[in-house]
């Protein structure tokens, strides 16, 4: 035998799931929002990506700026040149001596005398 649902009924389970499937849509939304390609993680994740960035530019300008003022030093100053190829490359004018200091290995400590034994 088949029931018969009064209207009442229908409506009733009608609006539950409706309320049901627009809880499970918003969950969906609210998840996919969160993690998703475009979410909030993403974002986060783009923003320190950013600043890491932002970071290496930097780093990577006062480099620039050093060898800038590097080359216009060996440019303008007669000096810079020379003190330049001395310490790099251990160029020496002629007729100049070179001596080369090498820091000596410290001492090893003398075994201890033994005692005179049986």
């Amino acid at each position: 035998m088949r029931r018969f649902r009064s209207p009442q009924d229908v409506r009733s389970r009608r609006r539950q799931f409706i309320t049901y499937a627009l809880g499970f849509g918003a969950f969906v939304l609210f998840v996919n929002a969160l993690v998703g390609d475009n979410g909030y993680l993403a974002a986060m994740r783009a923003r320190r990506d950013l600043a890491e960035t932002a970071r290496a530019v930097d780093q990577t300008k006062q480099e620039n700026e050093a060898v800038a003022e590097q080359i216009r030093r060996m440019k303008e100053e007669a000096g810079a040149l020379e003190e330049a190829a001395r310490r790099d490359l251990n160029l020496i004018k002629p007729g100049e001596v070179l001596i080369i200091i090498k820091d000596a290995k410290p001492a090893a400590p003398a075994p201890a005398p033994k005692p005179a034994g049986k």
